[in-house]
């Protein structure tokens, strides 16, 4: 059975990318920018073989689905916060003279009743034309920007994307795609999650779901519970209440050739605590392998140090020790449900999938290992 779409439908701070030694010709740049629910991120960044290199980037906190889940409205002060970040995003735009962009708003702007507005003020305030997309693209993009990561021994793929109000999962066979080709078959999905008539084999879509519940909107819900590891707890099991539609959910899956990536900010501060970072590393992070026994150890230290130790802990901060909690207890109902035990660590997300899907849209990538 298909599951029920919704209507409507990153917790270590990321390190700003070097600039380029030298001024890239604007012709060849390339813009993504994703507001969703909690954060407002952009990255500037021209082709180079199969990839890109980013010239200039973006990463703040703005908070826009505050007080969302109770008034089903943006805020002004949400919105002041956001046209704010927008405006920094806007200069970037303009000092590099990039012309190729994609400007996208999720979840928030999915759900607030006054978002039609929200998104006319911005244009009018900055210039900068906003889209709202829809879960299915979400999620879509969010597979593409993973497809490096993606094993040659991989036969069923689960990516999941937590977000700050809904959580993306789209399941995938690849099975019938020869080994070498798997990276790349991931990359065609830009054309959709049914792409054309194909001479390549294709990796099929089994199922996917946008989840209304991602750090932010999963936090919201469960305010009123004081103690820390029963609400801990109680949002894991709510996250896995609302995965039982989930078609491959159902079935017995084998272990062999089944790889789980994780998307979010979650998965990577999760990261960085197994690895004890005293700074961020992305290049140790992006790609890491971590057992479900190294996660759970993990999450575990969270709940023993509390709130205030939380608030302490320079990978979580003072703003975050709530949303590593119930980003950390979706991350374990997906570790429950589904047959693997470790979990592949993806430091990218919707910013590099929108990069990914314009450049191979115009063709200036080049065929290759990723």
């Amino acid at each position: 059975m298909a599951p029920k779409r919704p209507k409507g439908a990153g917790a270590f701070p990321k390190a700003v990318e070097s600039p380029a030694p030298t001024t890239p010709d604007p012709d060849a740049l390339y813009a993504a920018l994703d507001l969703g629910t909690n954060s407002c991120r952009m990255l500037i960044a021209q082709p180079k073989g199969s990839g890109f290199h980013v010239v200039d980037s973006f990463s703040k906190s703005v908070q826009l689905g505050a007080g969302l889940e109770r008034t089903g409205r943006l805020s002004r002060s949400s919105m002041a916060r956001t046209i704010q970040a927008l405006r920094i995003c806007q200069q970037k735009l303009k000092r590099n003279r990039v012309k190729r962009m994609r400007l996208v708003a999720t979840e928030a702007c999915r759900r607030a009743r006054n978002a039609r507005d929200f998104i006319r003020q911005v244009k009018r305030e900055t210039g900068l034309t906003l889209e709202i997309i829809q879960p299915e693209e979400e999620a879509r993009l969010a597979v593409i920007s993973c497809a490096p990561l993606v094993s040659t021994r991989t036969r069923q793929l689960l990516v999941v994307d937590i977000g700050g109000g809904s959580t993306e999962l789209v399941w995938i066979d690849l099975s019938s795609v020869p080994r070498r080709d798997r990276p790349a078959a991931i990359m065609r999905l830009h054309h959709g999650f049914h792409p054309p008539e194909s001479p390549f084999p294709a990796a099929k879509v089994v199922d996917w779901i946008s989840v209304p519940l991602g750090v932010a909107t999963l936090r919201d819900q469960f305010n009123d519970v004081e103690d820390d590891a029963a609400r801990f707890a109680l949002m894991s099991w709510f996250f896995e209440e609302n995965l039982a539609e989930f078609a491959p959910y159902k079935d017995e899956q084998a272990r062999e050739g089944f790889q789980i990536v994780g998307t979010s900010g979650t998965v990577t501060t999760v990261a960085a605590s197994h690895l004890g970072l005293k700074r961020y590393d992305r290049t140790k992070v992006d790609g890491l392998r971590m057992t479900s026994d190294q996660i759970d150890k993990v999450i575990r230290r969270y709940l023993e140090l509390g709130p205030q130790g939380r608030r302490r802990d320079p990978r979580i901060g003072e703003d975050r020790q709530a949303l590593i909690m119930s980003g950390s207890a979706i991350l374990q109902a997906l570790l429950r449900c589904w047959p693997t035990d470790r979990l592949s660590v993806a430091d990218r997300g919707l910013r590099e999938g929108l990069l990914y899907a314009q450049m191979s849209a115009d063709g200036v990538l080049e065929d290759g290992p990723f």
